[in-house]
This record gives C-alpha cells, structure tokens and sequence, in this order.
C-alpha cells in the first residue's frame, strides 16, 4: 500500500524521454478524532491514546499528499490540529501546511429548531454537535493552501431547487446549508492551481417524516453544482451517501459524477466483508468505505469519496482496508470509516 504505481515514470526513463514527478495522491479520511467536550482531543493528543496511534499508523502507510479530515475537532486557535500535525510528523510525514476554520458543527443558533421545548441541544445548532466545533474538518498538505472561498455560512433557502422543507420563517432566515463546512481550498502543486472542494455532510437519517437530513444531505452535494470552479478541481470528503444502498437521495451524486472521474477505489478488506446484512446489498463491497455492524442496518456502506475532474489524469485509487494482519487490525482500531485516496497525474497537460 505505501508503494506508488511508478512503472509508467519508469518506462518513461528507460526511453530517455521526460518523466513526470512522481503521483499526486489525494486522500480523505474520516478517522473519529472528535470527543465529547471541548479540549479534550487535544488532551488526548498529549499522551498515549490507542486510538489515536491507530489513526498516525494509517497515514504512515498511505502517505497523501492532500489530505482532508473529517470529524475532526476543531479549536479557535487551531491547537489540536497543530498537535495532530506533530504526531504525524514524528512518524515521518511533514504537513508544513494546513487550513482549518470554524465549522457549522455545534455552532449555537439560540433557536429551537428541532421543536422539542428546548434551547441548546446538539440539534439546536446549526449541525449536530454539543460544542462549537465538534466534528470539523481540517486540510492537511504538503503543498502550499490558498486562497481559500469558504461558502460555510451560505443559508440553506438561497439554493437553487432546494429541497428544504417548510421550516418557521426565524429558522430559514439563519438554517446554514452545511452541516459541516464547504470550502473550495486552492492548493498550489509544482506552479498549477487543484481546488479541493472539500466538504462533509449530514447523514441522511435521524430525523423524521419531514426528511430534514435526507433533503439536507441531498443538497450538500448538490451545492457544488452551482459552485464549480473553472480549474481542475477534486470534490472530496464523506458525502454520508451510497448510491445504492441504504437510506438517501441519490440524485445529486448521479448529476455530480457527469463532472468528476469515479476512480472506483476498492480494498480487499471491504470484498471480505459480506456477512449479515451486507448480504442484501446491491453495491460491489469493494468500494465500501464504512465498517458497521453486521446484524443490523444500514451495514456497511460507500460513504467517502474522491472525485477528480474529469479530463484529470488518476493513475490509481484505493480504500485503506487490509483483509488481514496488523494493518487492518489499525483501520478497525482507527475508525468505522476507511481512508479513500486516489493518485493524479500532476501537473495535468496544458
């Protein structure tokens, strides 16, 4: 897994002809460094923490060279991003750049707007959470970040066919869009501008008849359809979405994939994976990226993605789930979810 596909740079060598450098390897990883109260992941960065080894041995392996984080704590001053960068830089990988800001998760409304008589449950915020910050996302990378058009406080009614349902007028006037965050992140690799379209969205369950996350997580994605920006770009993040399975509305990642490449990551763990309810699934159990439990729905799923524009070239894609051996024992250990990577060919052709 830590080796590159290189033999195209290296046929290219022996025939004396100019290589590229080597792959540009992209990767998201939802990794559940996100605790119960504020502060306490950066405590836990601070000292021995099973967990959190298990997730720095994941990365030691993959190597990306982008990586986005999802349910990540955040903090205002950015402490346990920097803890976490120096964790990873003790096993060998050097994130001299990284981007972090407030997310909608856990952010105070001072509304009711689950309607339960109460003010300031993790439903109350403008995304599930029971402190500002609690699972946000953050970008790790190699190369250098910016400018960066955050659309985090983009309201929910301004999007075009939104499928919000009728909400209180004082609620549609602050109800965000993101659950998370949307951020549209440059980052500069050998003199060419890649815009991360980096993003995390809500589940599409845990509400009711209404279909509030289902409709929320629909548009989520489907906000990127007015948002494309002109260069080469990469949507990636967990989309809470499979295309086959489980509960959901497929039709922005249907109207999505028109743009981006599906690489089709795939890992022998997930192809192993096929007990209980997982035996109803329509989907290839390869490209799951989400370890559930068996006996109960919704199993396990393909949720976490990394989306190349299309015309980019990929020379390679992955889900991080080893069959067997120390290795798949550190993804179980990490988290439910799998990291996903792809590898570009960079810079692309003029």
């Amino acid at each position: 897994m830590g080796v590159r596909p290189l033999a195209g740079a290296a046929l290219l060598a022996i025939l004396g002809l100019a290589a590229h450098a080597d792959p540009l390897r992209i990767a998201t990883y939802s990794p559940d460094l996100s605790r119960d109260g504020p502060g306490l992941l950066l405590r836990d960065l601070g000292r021995k923490d099973a967990q959190i080894e298990a997730v720095v041995q994941v990365l030691a392996e993959t190597r990306p060279d982008i990586l986005l984080l999802t349910h990540f704590d955040w903090d205002h001053d950015g402490r346990a991003l920097d803890a976490f960068a120096a964790r990873l830089a003790e096993a060998g990988l050097d994130y001299p750049h990284r981007f972090a800001t407030r997310p909608n998760s856990g952010m105070a409304t001072g509304l009711d707007l689950n309607a339960d008589g109460r003010l300031g449950s993790a439903d109350d915020a403008q995304g599930f959470g029971t402190f500002s910050g609690q699972g946000g996302m953050a970008i790790l990378s190699r190369h250098p970040i910016g400018p960066v058009t955050d659309y985090t406080a983009f309201l929910w009614r301004d999007l075009p066919g939104h499928l919000m349902p009728p909400l209180p007028e004082e609620a549609a006037a602050i109800r965000r869009l993101s659950s998370t965050a949307h951020w549209d992140a440059v980052v500069t690799v050998a003199g060419r501008p890649l815009h991360l379209l980096a993003m995390s969205a809500t589940p599409p369950v845990f509400d009711g008849p209404e279909d509030l996350n289902g409709r929320r997580n629909h548009d989520e994605l489907a906000f990127w359809l007015h948002h494309l920006p002109d260069g080469p770009f990469v949507l990636a993040g967990n989309l809470n979405l499979d295309p086959l399975d489980s509960e959901g509305r497929p039709e922005a990642l249907a109207r999505i994939m028109a743009h981006v490449t599906d690489p089709l990551p795939r890992s022998a763990g997930g192809t192993a994976a096929k007990g209980g309810v997982n035996g109803s699934h329509k989907g290839d159990p390869a490209l799951d990226t989400g370890d559930w439990p068996d006996d109960k729905p919704p199993g396990n799923l393909r949720v976490d993605y990394v989306l190349p524009a299309k015309g980019l070239a990929v020379l390679g894609s992955g889900v991080f789930w080893p069959a067997e051996g120390p290795l798949a024992e550190a993804a179980l250990a990490a988290s439910a979810h799998r990291l996903v990577w792809v590898d570009l060919d960079w810079p692309p052709e003029p």
